[in-house]
Formats: C-alpha cells, structure tokens, sequence
C-alpha cells in the first residue's frame, strides 16, 4: 500500500513516562518535559504514579492501595490537561493471562484488574496495555489464553474501555506479532487490539543479544535472516486490519558490552527481558543498531492503512548512567528521532520533469 506523505501528518505522538529519568524524579518535571517537546499524551507507567502517589500522600503507597492510587491519579489528570496532555494509555499490566483455573495467582490477576480499571478511571484514559505473559507456570493454550483476555475485555466493556495487547519478544507463549494476532482474533471482541512495538519485532525477529552479532544466527545467512524478517512484516501488512492496530511504540536497540548468558537469570528474567531493560535507545541514536528493521516495521504498521498513536517507549540504560544532559533534551531528541522515522516511512517524492 501507498504512504502518501501527507497522510503521517494526522499520526498523534505520544512519550512513556517511564522512558525519562527514573521513578524517583518529580512526575511533574517529566511532564513539562514531555510536553515541551511536542507530544501530545503520554503513556501512564504505573511505577510512576506509584512513586507520585507516595509523595502525594506522604507515605509509601503499595501497588494495591486503589483508593490512594486513584486519588493521586485525579491529580496526575489534573496536571497533564493544565499542560496540554493527554493519557492514552495505563502501562504495563504484565502477567495475567493463562493461569490454572483456580489458582490463587488467577484470582490476583483479576483482582488486579479490577483495581487498574479504578485507576483508569481516576487518570482519564481508556486504553490498557498488556503485555505478553513471561511467567514460565501459564498454559501454551491460545485458546485459553483467549478465555482470559475475553473476559479482562467484557470487564472493560462497560466503561468503554479497550485492551492493547502486546508481544514481549522474551514471552513464554506468545513473544512474536503474529503469536499476539493470532489471540486477539480468537478473543473475538470489539474492545482489543494491538500495541505493536518496533523493539518487540525487530529485537524478536531479527536481533540476539545474546550472540556476538547481536543478530540471531541460528537461521542461515544473513540474507535469509533477511528474508524472513522481510516476509514476516509483508504479512503483518497483508493480515492486520487498520483498526485492530492501537499504537506503535518506537524504540531501538544496542548490543549489550558482551554477549549475554543465555540462560534466565536469577529472578527468572529471559535474556532479551534482561536487554529490553537497558539498551533500549531511541532510533537513530549513537549505538542504535536496527534502526533499518525498526523503520521497516514502521512501514509495515503504515502499510496496513493504520495511522495509529507512534509512542516512544525507550530504556535507555546508557543516558541514566552518564547523565547525558536534561530531561528536556532527551525528549526533544526523542520527537527528532520519530519525525524522522515517519519521513523516512513515506513514498519517496517523484523527480520533478526535466
């Protein structure tokens, strides 16, 4: 499909709050930053409002104090519209779907349910994003996993409020687009869609961190790893309607200092979990090696026809350890980084006539 340029200018742009500084810096200074920038709404990391909710009410606020949690996040409301933001999404509900029946770990899911729509309530947004289960104890059924995800939907439903379902490459069941495609349509309701994420993709599909490339090198050459990764996205363009894609979120990658052990470490974490924490710069940024890949799937989002939210969703251990100037300037060098991306996604201009 043709992507005229004049069509990315409609596409909204958004910043995770979780991709500036740290938990622990005043909320209301990574805001200004954020919208200083151009952004026009933000991605509510729950560690943020947390961290905010603690300093609100002078004393620590636990993850399941949803009366606390909502009453600060009337306030987050309050001080995203006196600078022009909105709240597009509430991040990152994790580990929630494919538990036994039964299970006390399944009746803490739901509860947690419960308790963010609360949240989503307080804060204005209406969107939730879930990511791909890690947990190495859930079923492989995607049928069951459906089940959950349907019934997180018809909790949402009536307060009119959708599901973005997210691959996360290291997942146990579901780590590629099409695992997550695949459950969506199987889940079967009008309120879930897609977070489709260029790092989740090309860091999926293409990348290794744990190998001396950096690239996966189990498949052949890298012409064929080229090939594939190519086909896949040709596929994502082909099957995925406009309107099931929610967001794109924008990252990149860098190689980790030396390749990293294979094996889970010792929380559990899967390797490309433990890379998705720290090396996750903005494209185009020094270090940034997929840029190409993450381009391309932006191209293939476009593709489809969607003109969907472009969100900056980035790790970038490297900035937080040197301190690499302000909050203002990363995120200025953030909005850079994906008009960039959206240029370079557009048809080239025909040759003026001679």
């Amino acid at each position: 499909m043709s992507i005229k340029k004049e069509s990315l200018w409609k596409i909204p742009l958004s910043f995770a709050s979780v991709s500036v500084g740290t938990p622990d810096d005043p909320l209301e200074e990574k805001l200004k930053a954020i919208s200083s920038a151009g952004f026009q709404a933000i991605e509510l990391g729950f560690p943020d409002l947390q961290s905010f909710a603690s300093k609100f009410h002078k004393k620590e606020i636990k993850v399941d104090d949803y009366e606390s949690l909502c009453s600060a996040g009337e306030e987050v409301k309050k001080l995203c519209q006196k600078i022009g933001l909105g709240i597009m999404m509430l991040q990152p509900f994790s580990n929630f779907e494919g538990w036994p029946a039964e299970s006390k770990e399944r009746e803490d899911a739901f509860s947690r349910a419960k308790g963010w729509i609360k949240v989503m309530q307080a804060v204005g947004t209406d969107m939730l994003q879930v990511g791909s289960s890690d947990t190495p104890n859930i079923t492989t059924s995607h049928d069951s996993l459906a089940s959950d995800l349907r019934e997180l939907c018809d909790l949402l439903a009536p307060h009119n409020f959708r599901l973005a379902y997210e691959n996360w490459c290291w997942a146990t069941v579901a780590p590629k687009w099409a695992d997550v495609w695949s459950i969506v349509q199987k889940v079967n309701r009008p309120n879930i869609g897609l977070c489709l994420d260029t790092f989740q993709t090309a860091g999926g599909e293409y990348a290794d961190p744990t190998t001396e490339s950096g690239l996966i090198e189990d498949r052949g050459m890298l012409q064929k790893l080229d090939m594939n990764y190519t086909e896949s996205l040709r596929n994502l363009t082909a099957q995925i309607p406009p309107g099931k894609i929610y967001l794109l979120q924008i990252s990149d990658a860098c190689k980790p200092p030396a390749p990293l052990d294979p094996a889970p470490g010792e929380d559990g974490t899967r390797p490309r979990g433990r890379w998705s924490h720290d090396f996750r710069p903005y494209p185009y940024k020094e270090g940034a090696y997929l840029t190409k890949q993450c381009v391309d799937m932006a191209k293939a989002v476009l593709g489809t026809g969607s003109r969907c939210w472009f969100s900056v969703e980035v790790f970038d251990g490297k900035w937080l350890q040197d301190k690499q100037g302000s909050m203002d300037d990363f995120c200025k060098g953030a909005m850079g980084s994906v008009k960039r991306m959206i240029e370079e996604c557009a048809d080239p201009e025909p040759l003026p006539h001679e």
